[in-house]
């Protein structure tokens, strides 16, 4: 499976394609996002798309991410992520590589209690923090 970006100018021919994985994945957001408005985030450039495609071209899998500049590191903080992305380490590798070049240095996201064991176990990630609301 190959890892690729998906530049601003082609989110509205690739949506058709993605917004299934999308749509599922923000099912677990709280109500923070819907997949209409991470159309029009991803259209605006603010957030970034990355798919994984198969040898036939197909997508199977996407990523939303955001990348967020803070003094010590350049995070790329995981909206949503839904499909095959990055479900081996071949693709991992792939993924991080392609986080790298857009000047990452750190992968963030929040996660469900059984992805970040998942995460943990495959790709080493650690809980840094958990995250509670309430609505004022």
């Amino acid at each position: 499976m190959k890892v690729q970006p998906v530049s601003v100018e082609h989110v509205a021919q690739v949506w058709p394609k993605v917004v299934r994985f999308i749509s599922s994945a923000l099912k677990y957001s709280s109500g923070d996002y819907t997949a209409e408005q991470a159309r029009v985030y991803l259209s605006l450039g603010t957030w970034s798309m990355i798919v994984a495609v198969d040898d036939e071209g197909d997508i199977k899998g996407v990523t939303v991410i955001q990348y967020i500049n803070r003094p010590n590191d350049r995070v790329a903080f995981i909206i949503a992520i839904g499909g095959k992305l990055i479900s081996d380490p071949d693709t991992w590798s792939n993924f991080t590589d392609l986080l790298r070049f857009n000047g990452a240095t750190k992968v963030e996201g929040a996660a469900r209690k059984s992805i970040a064991r998942l995460w943990a176990i495959k790709f080493n990630f650690t809980e840094k923090y958990r995250i509670v609301e309430v609505s004022l």
